[in-house]
């Protein structure tokens, strides 16, 4: 009688490990397939990872906050000409693996295209007249092929090229810092075996952005901005033998999600244009006709930020 009471028990104990192995398979199985990594199949379209998987995603166009309040401001009554010989990255600052700098700049150096981008995005298109100065090269060569062509056939020059426009306003500055761990930290907990943790990273990138009269060389309007670019990364783990400790159970799981850096350039570009379009308002160069964030008193002045140094130049 006792051997068949052991014999069961032995047999008893061996479907319970059986049980556990594949549980934990399944458990292994469920967390590599949905968890954390992205499917590079159509997988995410059924099952389980319709719910739980990181999939491939499509193109989508981008409209962080500060491109919807340019979109929505309202509009100028005039519209001033303004051009963009370059917008570069001045930081000098390259990507970190670690303790070494790698080739690849920290920050996108298409910054130029971003504030023409900004530039156009103002009032849908209805705040500013950019004209082309980026490409120059290539628009004054065009032109001349034109010209050219024209006069090898002895035709008359009605191809419509008419004078370049000329810009009184001229924007410069850059990207002018990108600082790397402002401002670290993390929590973690541990019992028995499980464990989980959670750490963050803030950068911040700062732009400069002034305004140049172009008939006096002037500077106008001279503005600042910076964003932070938050980077978070999270997780868990469990290290447990089970089954009279005998079979060990190890599984790690986490994930990291770092803020754009290229968006969050595009944002601070977004802030520094919707800035200098204000502050033109507040001294006077143009006005917008309704809406501005900061309403004037019939002297020209307001309560959130009073400008005393040329009253003049306050709208009234």
């Amino acid at each position: 009688m006792d051997q068949k009471l052991k014999s069961l028990y032995r047999l008893e104990q061996e479907v319970l490990a059986q049980v556990k192995k594949l549980t934990i398979v399944l458990g292994v199985l469920i967390l590599s397939s949905c968890a954390s990594f992205p499917s590079m199949t159509d997988s995410c379209t059924v099952g389980l990872m319709k719910v739980m998987g990181e999939c491939v995603e499509k193109p989508t166009v981008v409209h962080l906050p500060t491109h919807q309040e340019l979109l929505n401001l309202p509009e100028p009554d005039k519209q001033p000409i303004v051009a963009v010989y370059r917008f570069n990255d001045l930081t000098g600052q390259r990507k970190q693996k670690g303790d070494v700098a790698m080739f690849s700049t920290a920050v996108s150096q298409g910054s130029d295209t971003m504030l023409i981008d900004a530039l156009k995005t103002a009032g849908s298109g209805k705040w500013f007249r950019v004209v082309e100065r980026v490409g120059i090269d290539h628009l004054t060569r065009e032109r001349q092929i034109v010209r050219t062509t024209r006069q090898q056939y002895g035709e008359e020059d009605d191809t419509g090229l008419a004078p370049l426009l000329f810009a009184g306003i001229i924007l410069e500055g850059g990207v002018i810092g990108f600082d790397t761990n402002i401002e670290t930290g993390g929590a973690g907990a541990r019992y028995l075996g499980i464990g989980t943790s959670r750490a963050y990273r803030r950068d911040i990138v700062t732009v400069h952005l002034r305004a140049v009269s172009t008939l006096t060389g002037e500077i106008l309007l001279n503005v600042q901005t910076s964003k932070t670019i938050l980077s978070v990364a999270s997780g868990y783990d469990v290290f447990k033998f089970v089954d009279m400790e005998t079979q060990l159970v190890e599984i790690e799981d986490g994930i990291t999600e770092n803020e754009s850096v290229t968006r969050s350039l595009r944002s601070c570009i977004e802030a520094a244009v919707l800035e200098l379009i204000y502050q033109g308002h507040d001294r006077g160069f143009w006005k917008i006709k309704s809406g501005h964030r900061h309403p004037h008193q019939d002297d020209g002045t307001n309560e959130l930020h009073p400008i005393e140094e040329n009253k003049d130049e306050n709208v009234k």
